[in-house]
């Protein structure tokens, strides 16, 4: 959930009608919408399996668990502002660097928790996964803009809230 506006991290399947052409990612405001859940994994060819614990600085690609495709970022302009276009691109077995995430964690922690204030820092092209109080007015009337930006804001900080959660190996 993004921390200031209270709005859940969003896809479907719907494309943009600019820039990547991509399935479209939004920040939601409902609660209960499955089109707002995403599954954490690791980096391509890591060891890591369900469980381990994520820690500061690990590398993350997030799937999107209706659709199947990753949260991506290029250098295609997104929408309404034109910073970085954020989509959903790829599937189960088709994934890129363009879906890699570094996780930055706010504060004292240094292993991920539930409610704990994040940054996704999009490996590729330096952009922080933020979004905004600019709404889309028609195909998604009332969801946000999701983009990436270059530089560190108040905007920029996520939170898990809703979901699934494993019991953590330590290693």
């Amino acid at each position: 959930m993004h921390e200031r506006t209270r709005f859940r991290l969003h896809s479907h399947d719907v494309p943009y009608g600019s820039g990547s052409g991509q399935q479209s990612v939004t920040a939601f405001p409902n609660v209960d919408d499955s089109n707002s859940y995403w599954i954490v994994r690791p980096l391509l060819g890591s060891s890591s399996k369900q469980g381990d614990s994520i820690k500061s600085g690990t590398i993350i690609r997030l799937q999107h668990m209706r659709t199947r495709k990753w949260l991506h970022s290029h250098l295609h302009a997104s929408p309404i502002s034109g910073n970085l276009e954020v989509s959903c691109y790829g599937e189960d077995d088709n994934s890129d660097t363009g879906d890699n995430w570094r996780l930055e964690i706010e504060g004292s922690g240094k292993t991920w928790k539930q409610d704990q204030r994040v940054r996704l820092l999009h490996v590729d092209t330096g952009g922080y996964l933020h979004s905004h109080d600019k709404k889309y007015t028609r195909i998604a009337g009332g969801q946000q803009e999701v983009c990436g930006v270059r530089d560190k804001r108040a905007d920029n900080v996520w939170l898990a809230v809703e979901g699934v959660y494993l019991p953590v190996n330590e290693s």
